[in-house]
C-alpha cells in the first residue's frame, strides 16, 4: 500500500526513525483539507508506543480535515544544514503515515495530554494544575503509525560508513 523508498542506501532503521520521533520539539501534520488542497501545519507532539499526539483546539482548519478524512502524513525534521559551497543539504527526517482521530474518552484524552505536557514541562510544578485548567477547552488528537520511513542525505551515510 506504501511505496518503498527510493534510494534505500539513505534510508534511516525503524529504530533511527522512532528515536527522531521520541527526541524533537515539532513536526509538521499533512491533512486532506479544504476543497481538496493540502493542509500542512506545524504541531508540538508527543511519540509514545507507536502512536502521534498533538493537541488542539475545539474548532478550526485541522479539526476539520481530521474528521473529514483521519489519513495523515506527519514529517519531522531533525537536521537541515546546507552546505553551499557542495551544493546540497545535510539532512535527516523521518516521514509516518497514518490515521488520525479526536479522543473522545476522558481516560484517554488524559493520559495523552499527560505525556505531551510532560515531554515539554519535564514534570514542573503546577503541570497538573495547567491540565485540569485547560482541560475541557482542548482536544487530543491521536495518530496510529501504520507506515514510517526516515531518511538521510548520501554525505552522511558515506561519514558513517568511513567510521564503521
Amino acid at each position: 500500500m506504501f511505496r518503498e523508498m527510493r534510494r534505500k542506501r539513505q534510508s534511516l532503521s525503524t529504530e533511527e526513525c522512532v528515536a527522531i520521533l521520541e527526541r524533537m520539539p515539532n513536526g509538521t501534520l499533512a491533512l486532506y483539507g479544504d476543497d481538496g488542497y493540502p493542509y500542512a501545519v506545524p504541531v508540538s507532539y508527543v511519540y509514545a508506543d507507536g502512536k502521534i499526539y498533538f493537541h488542539s483546539a475545539m474548532q478550526g482548519h485541522k479539526v476539520d480535515a481530521v474528521r473529514r478524512n483521519g489519513n495523515v502524513s506527519f514529517c519531522v525534521v531533525e537536521q537541515d544544514d546546507v552546505k553551499p559551497a557542495e551544493f546540497t543539504t545535510y539532512f535527516r527526517s523521518v516521514i509516518v503515515f497514518g490515521k488520525a482521530r479526536i479522543l473522545t474518552d476522558e481516560d484517554e484524552k488524559r493520559n495523552a495530554l499527560c505525556l505531551l505536557a510532560d515531554k515539554y514541562s519535564h514534570g514542573e510544578a503546577g503541570m497538573e494544575a495547567e491540565i485540569a485548567k485547560g482541560f475541557n477547552k482542548l482536544l487530543m488528537v491521536e495518530i496510529t503509525v501504520e507506515h514510517i520511513t526516515g531518511k538521510e542525505a548520501i554525505e552522511l551515510v558515506r561519514k558513517r560508513n568511513l567510521k564503521g
